[in-house]
């Protein structure tokens, strides 16, 4: 008897512990739904309190925060911050309407604010170097017309020529009107034309830059000077020391070089560019002189 009740209570026993999965499975399923109930109510929204919150934002930034502006904020009470006076909003208003009114009688009675016109006028005034530049500029302008009235006048088109380049006013001299071949002594019939721009140089107020230059063909077997280079810098410090030793020119205001064949203007493949190549420039540099 006693083990046929064992029996019975092992099976009921086994019953039991088979069916205990379906509480932990309903419990799951009831969370599950308290969830999605949750998920639901957290994403429906009123629309009308939405409208409601947007239109009271739309307002605030449209109109102005009173705290920020000086309105009804903390700052403005009668009582202030700790330890600080009363008084003092009051005061710091009146001085406000005082430094107004100050500002208002300035603008009225005028005082030493200056008028827009004085302003622009202070402003369209050119700077000193600005008027220097200019009376270069018109000195520079007369050079090339004196030079060229006279190249006209004296029929040296074909060994002067005058350019205004971006550098200054150049002026451009044949060798065959300042030199004979391969030498750097200056011929007497060039000496007029160089006393001329003498003159003209002597108030120009900018620096002159005597430049030499010759052809690709390289200097005689005979000759003093040892290349293009040599007889080059030769032809331009004759011209140089004609203004200063014969004119008496300023050594100051001018400067020399020689390039020999690096600096062509023309193409040395032909003899007429070779003839054109090599000469003399004179260049008024357009460049003030800076004042001590």
């Amino acid at each position: 008897m006693r083990q046929r009740g064992r029996r019975q209570r092992r099976r009921a026993d086994g019953r039991d512990n088979q069916e205990r999965w379906m509480i932990t499975y309903a419990d799951l399923i009831t969370l599950l739904l308290i969830f999605f109930v949750v998920m639901y109510a957290m994403s429906s929204l009123d629309t009308e309190k939405y409208k409601i919150v947007t239109g009271s934002l739309s307002e605030t930034f449209r109109t102005g925060n009173p705290v920020l502006e000086g309105g009804s904020g903390i700052l403005d009470g009668e009582q202030g911050l700790e330890g600080s006076d009363p008084g003092n909003a009051d005061h710091a208003g009146s001085a406000g309407e005082d430094q107004g009114n100050d500002n208002e009688g300035g603008e009225a009675g005028g005082g030493n604010a200056a008028s827009p016109g004085e302003a622009s006028d202070d402003q369209d005034q050119p700077s000193a170097r600005e008027l220097a530049f200019r009376e270069q500029e018109a000195k520079l302008a007369a050079l090339m017309d004196v030079i060229t009235r006279y190249v006209q006048d004296n029929e040296l088109g074909d060994q002067i020529f005058v350019a205004d380049k971006p550098q200054g006013i150049a002026i451009t001299l044949s060798d065959r009107f300042l030199f004979d071949l391969g030498k750097a002594d200056l011929k007497a019939p060039a000496l007029p034309a160089l006393r001329q721009l003498s003159g003209l140089f002597s108030d120009i107020g900018a620096i002159v830059s005597i430049e030499g230059h010759t052809d690709n063909t390289p200097v005689s077997a005979g000759s003093q000077y040892n290349d293009n280079w040599e007889l080059s810098g030769a032809r331009a410090l004759s011209v140089l020391r004609f203004f200063l030793e014969s004119e008496g020119l300023n050594p100051e205001e001018f400067q020399y070089a020689g390039y020999a064949d690096t600096r062509p203007a023309y193409d040395n493949g032909t003899a007429e560019g070779r003839q054109k190549n090599r000469r003399v420039e004179i260049i008024v540099l357009r460049q003030l002189q800076e004042e001590e």
